[in-house]
């Protein structure tokens, strides 16, 4: 009786590790794919980041452009130089009072 039962345990055991076995890969296959996962996302953000910065350069420029547009405009404007400017109703006779003729 005591051999069947060590025979019992022995194979309890083995089962039992195999069980184990099989769930500590199950995990590390699980943390492997969570990793890949995890770096994908980051390949992503740093795309989408590469192609934010891109695109804030380019809106620097366009608002540099536009900044000097502006200040040379502003240098010839008749209506910024007008003394009817400060009305604050607007009159069409008034605006027209400004413009060059």
């Amino acid at each position: 009786a005591d051999v069947f039962q060590s025979h019992e345990e022995d194979d309890r055991k083995v089962r039992r590790r195999e069980k184990n076995r099989v769930a500590a890969q199950r995990s590390r296959k699980k943390q492997t794919q969570k990793a890949d996962k995890l770096h994908e996302e980051y390949e992503s953000l740093e795309q989408e980041n590469t192609s934010l910065k891109r695109e804030i350069g380019k809106l620097t420029d366009e608002m540099k452009h536009l900044s000097e547009v502006l200040k040379d405009h502003e240098k010839i404007c008749p209506l910024l130089h007008c003394t009817m400017n400060f009305v604050t109703i607007p009159r069409p006779d008034a605006l027209t009072s400004c413009l060059p003729r």
